[in-house]
C-alpha cells in the first residue's frame, strides 16, 4: 500500500503530526479498511521525503491510541475499531463549517518567524501610495523579465556594500521566493547535475531540487561546514551550502574553508557553488564575513538571496546572482519567462532601499534581535548544565543538545506537555540514518517577545530538569 500524504511544510504543526492525523482520519472514516497493512516506516518516508524517525513518531502515537498495531517481523496493520464512536453535530444549510483548532502552546519557539510588529507599515502604506500615483500606467505593463532594472541596481549596490558581492544589475534576477529561483537554475545546469547538500539542510531546497530530477547526495560536515574531501569524493558537479550561517546548524565557514570549496569548483570545467545568503544581515559577534561570491575569481559561484527574513515573508521578493557566462546563458534558454514579481511590488521595493528605509530598518532589527538573543541565552543559563547551547552568534535561533542523550522525540514531548513548541532537527536530514544530532531542538525567538522568551524557557526547565 502507498500512502500519499499531504504535507503542509510551512504549516504550525509538525510532520509527523500531520502524517499521524491524515491516518488516523483515513481509518476513522473507512478507507483503511481493518488488517490492511501500512506502509512501513521507511519506505512512507522515502516516498514523502522525510526523515524515517518523523514517520516512526506518526507510528508510535498510531499504536499508543490503538489505530494500529505491530506484528513482529511483518510489519504494520490497521486496527479494527467499530466500537469507536465519534459524535458529531448534524449540520445544517445555515451552520458554518468549523475549522480543526490547531493544538495551542503558550509560546512557540518557530525558527521560521520575524518579528512583524517591528514592520515598518507607515512607511510601506506611504510608499505604496505615492507608487500609484498619478495613474502610473507604465506600471502595469509586462516590465524586464529578469526583474525591473532600478531595482536589480539597488539590490547590486546593497549586496557590494553589505555583502562584498561583486556583480553587475546585469547578472541579477528578480523571482518570486528562492524556490522559483532555484527551479530556474535547474535549467541552466541541466538536470543530470548531481548536486551535494550539507546535511543537515534547508529541506525545502532539496525538495525542489529532486522534484527536477537532480541526484541529490548528502555531504557531512565538521565545525566548519562542508568538508571539501566528502565533497570530492561525491563526484556532485555543483554544491548548495550556506557558508554564512548554516540552516539548522548555525556554523559560520570560516575563510580558510571557503577557500578549499573554491579550489574544488575551480578543479574541473562546469562546477559550481550555490550560495544561500538567507539571513546574513543578523549577526551578533565578530564583523561579518563577506559572502563567498566576493572571493570567486572563477565566475563559480551563484548567489541566492531573499528579502523574506529582513523584511517580510509575504513580500516574497528573492534575487539571483548569476557568473556573467550563467547569465546569457540564462536569456538563451530562460530569458522568454516573464518576472514572477508585480512591477509594483518591485518599485515600492526599490524606492523602500533607495530611499535608505532599509538600511534604517535592518539596524532597528539588528538592536531588536540581538536583545531577545541575549534574552534567551540568560534564559537558557539554568539550563546549561544538562544541555549544551550551539549556534548562538548569527541567524534566529540556537541549537540545545541534551548532554546525556534524551532523544528529540522525548524533549519536543516533555516541551509540548508544559505548552512550550520547540523543533526536532530530524527534518533537516535527507536520509534519516544520517542524523547526527539526535538529541538536539531549535529554538526560534525572532517572532517572541523578551516576556515569551522568559516564560518559556522557564516552562522548558520545569520540563525537562525537574
Amino acid at each position: 500500500m502507498e500512502l500519499m500524504v499531504p504535507l503542509n511544510v510551512q504549516g504550525g504543526s509538525p510532520l509527523y503530526e500531520q502524517i499521524y492525523q491524515y491516518i488516523k482520519k483515513e481509518i476513522r472514516e473507512g478507507r483503511l479498511a481493518a488488517g490492511s497493512r501500512l506502509p512501513s516506516t521507511r519506505i512512507l518516508a522515502q516516498n514523502l521525503k522525510v526523515s524515517r524517525s518523523t514517520t516512526q513518531m506518526a507510528y508510535d502515537q498510531l499504536l499508543a491510541e490503538g489505530y494500529a498495531e505491530a506484528s513482529p517481523c511483518r510489519g504494520y496493520f490497521v486496527c479494527k475499531i467499530d466500537e469507536l464512536v465519534e459524535v458529531r453535530n448534524k449540520p445544517t444549510a445555515a451552520s458554518k463549517p468549523v475549522e480543526q483548532e490547531e493544538e495551542s502552546f503558550a509560546v512557540d519557539f518557530s525558527p521560521r518567524g520575524i518579528d512583524l510588529d517591528r514592520f515598518p507599515f507607515n512607511i510601506w502604506r506611504k510608499i505604496s501610495r505615492n507608487t500609484l500615483v498619478d495613474d502610473n500606467k507604465a506600471m502595469f505593463g509586462a516590465g524586464d523579465p529578469q526583474g525591473e532594472w532600478e531595482l536589480r541596481t539597488a539590490v547590486g549596490d546593497y549586496l557590494h556594500s553589505a555583502r562584498g558581492v561583486d556583480c553587475t544589475p546585469e547578472q541579477i534576477l528578480v523571482g518570486a521566493g528562492s524556490e522559483y529561483l532555484l527551479l530556474l537554475l535547474s535549467q541552466l545546469l541541466g538536470r543530470d547535475v548531481k548536486i551535494a547538500m550539507e546535511n543537515p539542510t534547508y529541506a525545502q531546497a532539496y525538495r525542489v531540487l529532486t522534484s527536477q530530477g537532480h541526484p541529490v547526495v548528502p555531504v557531512e560536515m565538521d565545525r566548519q561546514g562542508m568538508r571539501v574531501s566528502a565533497l570530492e569524493e561525491s563526484g556532485a558537479g555543483a554544491a548548495y551550502v550556506m557558508p554564512s550561517h548554516q540552516y539548522p546548524t548555525g556554523i559560520v565557514m570560516p575563510v580558510k574553508r571557503r577557500q578549499e570549496l573554491l579550489s574544488w569548483a575551480y578543479a574541473r570545467p562546469g562546477r559550481y557553488l550555490i550560495e544561500d545568503d538567507y539571513d546574513s544581515e543578523f549577526r551578533y559577534k565578530g564583523r561579518p564575513i563577506p559572502a563567498l561570491q566576493g572571493m570567486d575569481r572563477g565566475e563559480r559561484v551563484v548567489y541566492l538571496g531573499t528579502f523574506s527574513k529582513s523584511i517580510a515573508p509575504a513580500i516574497r521578493v528573492g534575487f539571483m546572482v548569476l557568473p556573467r557566462h550563467l547569465t546569457e546563458l540564462y536569456k538563451e534558454r530562460a530569458g522568454f519567462y516573464s518576472c514572477t514579481v508585480s512591477r509594483i511590488d518591485q518599485d515600492i521595493l526599490y524606492q523602500f532601499i533607495a530611499q535608505g528605509h532599509y538600511e534604517r530598518h535592518l539596524n532597528r532589527m539588528r538592536a531588536v534581535y540581538k536583545a531577545k538573543h541575549d534574552a534567551l541565552l540568560a534564559g537558557l543559563k539554568p539550563l546549561e548544565t544538562d544541555f549544551s547551547v550551539a549556534g548562538e552568534y548569527a541567524g534566529l535561533h540556537v541549537l540545545l543538545t541534551h548532554r546525556r542523550g534524551i532523544k528529540e522525540a522525548e524533549l519536543v514531548k516533555r516541551a509540548a506537555d508544559a505548552g512550550v513548541k520547540v523543533y526536532g532537527m530530524s527534518d533537516c536530514f535527507i536520509h534519516p540514518e544520517h542524523n547526527r544530532y539526535p538529541s538536539t531542538v531549535m529554538l526560534g525567538y525572532a517572532n517572541l517577545k523578551e516576556t515569551e522568551i522568559a516564560e518559556g524557557c522557564l516552562r522548558l526547565k520545569k520540563a525537562w530538569m525537574e
